[in-house]
């Protein structure tokens, strides 16, 4: 056990949380995570009520431990946090945007609130607000990125400015224990692994993205607004593909004249049961659901891509980091003050 006010909080035995990265973190990765004692998370932007239910429904087939959930503050819609509150879950994320609205429903259904942030003034919000935990996310995280410095700087300033009393997690840059290790030692209580967890058994990724999580390094790693079909305006951080290379030959020309731009790449199915047409530039992660040129899409991923090169179940994964972080405070770290 790695006892945090995190841990506390949500009654678990690991300061690990499982990033909520759409499209692929469904409801077998956030179970095997929350099984294993950490806190797994059901992405669920996009989806209908209907969707949200079966999802999380799926989720507590598998598990009776907490489970938190992923909204996108620019894709709600009228009844979906309304729905979000009634499920059996123990907190819910929300990401991008100012969700103060949101704040007291979910508190009085009894969930946590967990507000993602980008910024020390955007912590500081959260904090006013009352959200009951803090995330922060530095400029190494892979996907949607709306932090712009890095972790090291962002989790220190961030405590300092919210004060001691609220739970911060941080984001961007963790891959092992080490990482977790140094997040506890920069004032969080917890860290979210995203890019760790592509390389997982039980995400739901297209096994082509996962050999490339697998081959990567942190140096091909793009910071861009290139994938911008279904959210514009949202910067995040992919691997250098074709796609990418295609459109810095040709002068990085912007939305709308882009090479091949609204071109037909593939289908997807989704959870209403239908398949759906996906285009080029689409923010469509690489769904194990998709069919077509799946080079095409955007490959999400953070820097931490460098310290992920096996394939693994997720408990595996969250015993691994817990064990090593574990060995590099009581070892490394303690002998440090003898």
């Amino acid at each position: 056990m790695l006892k945090t006010r995190l841990t506390e909080l949500f009654g678990v035995e690991y300061p690990i949380v499982s990033a909520g990265m759409g499209g692929v973190a469904l409801a077998e990765l956030a179970a095997a995570v929350s099984n294993a004692g950490g806190i797994g998370t059901i992405a669920l932007a996009g989806l209908t009520p209907e969707a949200i239910q079966n999802e999380i429904a799926a989720a507590r087939k598998l598990t009776k431990k907490p489970l938190i959930v992923n909204l996108l503050v620019p894709f709600l819609r009228p009844g979906i946090v309304e729905t979000v509150v009634r499920e059996p879950i123990q907190g819910v994320t929300f990401f991008w945007g100012d969700p103060a609205q949101y704040v007291p429903i979910a508190k009085k259904s009894g969930l946590k609130v967990i507000w993602q942030c980008g910024s020390v003034k955007e912590a500081v919000a959260a904090r006013d607000a009352a959200a009951d935990v803090i995330m922060v996310q530095g400029f190494e995280a892979g996907g949607h990125v709306r932090g712009t410095v890095t972790s090291l700087v962002l989790i220190p300033s961030a405590r300092d400015a919210i004060g001691p009393d609220v739970p911060i997690i941080a984001a961007g840059g963790f891959a092992d224990g080490r990482g977790l290790a140094a997040a506890l030692a920069l004032g969080a209580d917890a860290a979210t692994f995203g890019t760790r967890f592509l390389a997982s058994n039980e995400v739901a990724a297209d096994p082509r993205y996962q050999q490339h999580i697998l081959e990567a390094e942190a140096e091909e790693t793009v910071h861009t607004e290139l994938y911008d079909i279904g959210w514009p305006n949202a910067p995040h951080r992919v691997l250098r593909t074709k796609v990418v290379e295609e459109w810095e030959r040709a002068g990085r020309p912007p939305t709308g004249q882009r090479p091949g731009e609204g071109e037909s790449i593939g289908k997807m199915m989704i959870h209403e049961g239908f398949e759906v047409p996906i285009v080029k530039y689409s923010v469509t992660s690489p769904a194990n659901s998709f069919e077509g040129d799946i080079e095409e899409l955007p490959f999400y991923a953070g820097m931490s891509v460098s310290l992920v090169h096996e394939m693994l179940p997720a408990a595996e994964i969250v015993k691994r980091i817990a064990s090593e972080a574990r060995e590099v405070i009581a070892g490394r770290l303690a002998s440090m003050t003898r």
